[in-house]
């Protein structure tokens, strides 16, 4: 049987598996009837939405996390983020790793003129009372546990919402929340371009 590899824009509160130990955590197969032996290729944490890819094949899944694919993030952070904390996250920050300290890459980072309408999150953010909020996009080539949220809490500006936009050339776009599209043929032609 052919392989098979998808595209979903993960809502906010699901877990990048389809199976686990607590009954309670709403799991990818809970959206979409994927065929059996689909796996996600990398992760999303819980609180984070956005791209995530499937595939029914554990090679692919392998290569793509082992490549040095671009990942692109948008970030709504606490506060107004300024141009100085975002030449930081450029040049690499320090973060903490387990129990020890991580300096992250030099990455892309940019505040978004314009943002992509990624809809209302089912957990609302916070009150505007709070304070101000606003988006950065950060690119990276590596994803250690949870880096965009270190980040961003490193440079002052903790991470509010989290929503992957890109990985390699493939773009979320104006995939809906929570909707699957059939990758198959995309993906091919990507690996034998690439791999």
């Amino acid at each position: 049987m052919p392989h098979q590899h998808f595209m979903l824009h993960k809502p906010y509160g699901y877990l990048s598996q389809f199976v686990g130990e607590s009954k309670k955590k709403k799991r990818l197969g809970d959206l979409f009837p994927f065929p059996e032996g689909s796996m996600a290729i990398g992760r999303l944490d819980e609180a984070s939405e956005g791209l995530l890819l499937l595939t029914t094949n554990g090679k692919v899944s392998t290569l793509i996390t082992s490549s040095k694919l671009e990942k692109e993030y948008y970030a709504q952070v606490d506060g107004l983020i300024t141009p100085e904390a975002v030449a930081q996250l450029q040049q690499g920050v320090e973060i903490g790793l387990r129990n020890e300290k991580y300096q992250t890459k030099p990455c892309w980072a940019y505040i978004p003129e314009i943002i992509p309408d990624f809809g209302e999150r089912s957990r609302k953010i916070r009150d505007e009372r709070h304070g101000p909020t606003s988006w950065v996009s950060i690119t990276l080539t590596e994803g250690k546990n949870r880096q965009i949220r270190k980040m961003t809490a490193a440079v002052g500006f903790p991470t509010l919402r989290l929503v992957r936009v890109r990985i390699g050339a493939f773009h979320l776009g104006n995939l809906p929340v929570g909707e699957v599209l059939d990758i198959t043929n995309q993906m091919e032609e990507m690996l034998q371009l690439h791999f």
